[in-house]
């Protein structure tokens, strides 16, 4: 009876541990890690492997407003450029004779001198890339971009594509996808683009419009001499 208690035990730490009240521990008093522990959770085995896909050449961050930016453009930052384009500077550092080797151009990239962002500006200058924001409801979901450098880590753009997103900016985050095949590039260039999707695909409506502070401030530019403290701003 004694050995059949024991088994028992054994069984319930395995596929649960801590079932029991105490979780067991080994020699360093680490909690074993139980079957259920495996399997449960956002880094378990179902959602993380199963539920969920890493995708190469890829990023994640929070978008925030970019007005003084081009329609077609949006702000990557530089830690995350230098990231997703690694291999293509490799390239370019080899093919100029920078570096004799890719452990020689890692290093170089690490250190991230002048010549490495010369590099990734000329290599981004004719790379588009796609931005997405879940949930991918309807086409404009996701959309195609010419990269410009910035500072910090979140994600520049401008505030005339928030609709076809359903983004704001309000703690929201986008992704961030190179397409790599010449093929994805002609389709991102030519159909992909933020100003070739101007009008809403299911009734014909403009997407891009102007809204809240947007509005606020053409009524405040056109409004001539009128009196206001706002226009008195603008008109000394």
């Amino acid at each position: 009876m004694c050995q059949e208690k024991l088994v028992q035990k054994a069984v319930d730490t395995l596929l649960d541990n801590g079932i029991r009240g105490q979780p067991m521990r080994d020699g360093h008093n680490k909690v074993y890690k139980s079957f259920s522990d495996v399997i449960e959770g956002k880094e378990g085995r179902f959602r993380e492997t199963l539920l969920g896909k890493r995708v190469d050449y890829s990023g994640r961050s929070t978008i925030v407003v970019g007005p003084s930016l081009s329609l077609h453009c949006c702000g990557l930052p530089r830690e995350i450029a230098i990231e997703l384009f690694q291999t293509f500077v490799i390239r370019g550092l080899i093919r100029q004779h920078l570096a004799p080797n890719i452990g020689v151009t890692k290093s170089k990239i690490r250190e991230k001198g002048p010549i490495v962002w010369e590099i990734l500006q000329e290599v981004m200058r004719g790379h588009p890339v796609l931005l997405n924001r879940l949930p991918t409801l309807h086409r404009l979901g996701i959309q195609a971009f010419q990269l410009i450098l910035v500072e910090g880590r979140a994600i520049c753009l401008h505030p005339l594509v928030c609709k076809g997103f359903n983004a704001d900016f309000d703690g929201d985050q986008m992704a961030v996808h190179v397409p790599l095949s010449l093929e994805a590039q002609a389709e991102a260039c030519f159909l992909m683009f933020s100003h070739m999707n101007l009008l809403s695909p299911t009734i014909g409506d403009s997407i891009s419009v102007s809204t809240q502070d947007m509005l606020i401030g053409l009524y405040v530019l056109m409004s001539g001499n009128r009196r206001g403290i706002c226009v008195n701003r603008y008109n000394p």
